[in-house]
């Protein structure tokens, strides 16, 4: 009862967010409401064109498709709220608002996550066991793969949020930062964090790193593979995982360096939550659209279709 007392206490979050000067905040709407618009288009424009094209009804696709889906949500999940705050002066989140912020950060990061991971499994079968892939990627398959990754983002972020939603929260109630980001939330509860911390950095930074370094073998192995043979083919397959590592760098990289080493500097750790949060999930689909020659072709005969369509109504 006094928990619950004491949390009661404290009904929202001050974010400071990124500057406290109006230009630069003025600045940082415009280029952050512009991005989010790409976003969007992007990833949308990918999800329909794998949806109504047959010519990217695959697995690699498949699964495409589903990471667009997930950064869609992913930045939806804190952007909007950040570009409204950079033109209020004070900018305050709700004590729920903030939980639920961060349950859906962690869900469908970890989502994200596991994806990238099946994807990489994905490439290599198609990469380095060829005759196996369609019995290894199958429509069965692709469906267990992309249920695991929403239990995966589901345990993930459920482990971490169970805890954090009974924490007292009775003092300080200023968030350095633009959204509300799971290891600066728990430094402000009016207890011991210590273990909590830990989990944190077990759960979502130390996590990402294994994966990070499980992934790094099987690209090295699909590489050299691919250096093997010289054809159109695997000249084809090289665009296709270097994609692949481009987007696993983007990914894992901020998240290691937020979550693996959450209590440190703020200001590093600040910057690439925009890059996690805001820019990874407008690179992805610029990184697979202008690396894909049939993604560019898909997107070129949905718009055309759609143009003529248009045209002759």
């Amino acid at each position: 009862m006094d928990l619950l007392n004491n949390r009661s206490r404290v009904s929202e979050f001050v974010l400071l967010g990124l500057s406290t000067s109006q230009e630069i905040q003025i600045f940082f709407f415009a280029v952050f409401f512009l991005v989010y618009v790409a976003i969007i288009v992007g990833n949308l424009l990918i999800v329909i064109s794998v949806i109504l094209d047959n010519h990217l009804h695959s697995p690699m696709y498949f699964f495409l498709a589903n990471l667009s889906f997930f950064d869609l949500c992913l930045s939806s999940a804190a952007t909007p709220k950040v570009i409204s705050d950079l033109l209020r002066k004070r900018k305050t989140i709700s004590w729920w608002g903030c939980m639920t912020q961060m349950f859906f950060m962690h869900f469908f990061g970890g989502a994200e996550m596991s994806l990238l991971i099946a994807m990489a499994i994905d490439r290599y079968v198609a990469i380095c066991k060829p005759l196996h892939y369609k019995t290894v990627m199958s429509p069965k398959a692709l469906i267990v793969f992309l249920l695991l990754s929403w239990a995966i983002g589901l345990i993930h972020t459920t482990s971490q949020m169970v805890f954090t939603v009974g924490l007292p929260f009775c003092g300080p109630n200023v968030v350095d930062s633009f959204f509300c980001d799971l290891p600066l939330v728990m430094k402000l509860a009016c207890t011991d964090t210590y273990v909590l911390e830990l989990l944190v950095v077990v759960n979502s930074g130390l996590l990402s790193l294994v994966c990070f370094i499980l992934l790094l073998p099987s690209y090295a192995v699909m590489l050299v593979t691919i250096w093997h043979h010289s054809s159109s083919a695997s000249s084809k397959a090289l665009s296709t995982v270097s994609a692949h590592i481009t987007v696993v760098i983007l990914f894992f990289g901020p998240a290691i360096f937020i979550y693996a080493f959450p209590f440190n500097s703020y200001s590093v750790a600040k910057f690439l939550s925009v890059f996690y949060s805001i820019i990874t999930p407008l690179l992805n689909p610029i990184v697979y659209t202008l690396r894909n020659q049939e993604m560019k072709a898909a997107i070129k005969r949905l718009s055309s279709q759609h143009v003529g369509s248009w045209l002759t109504h």
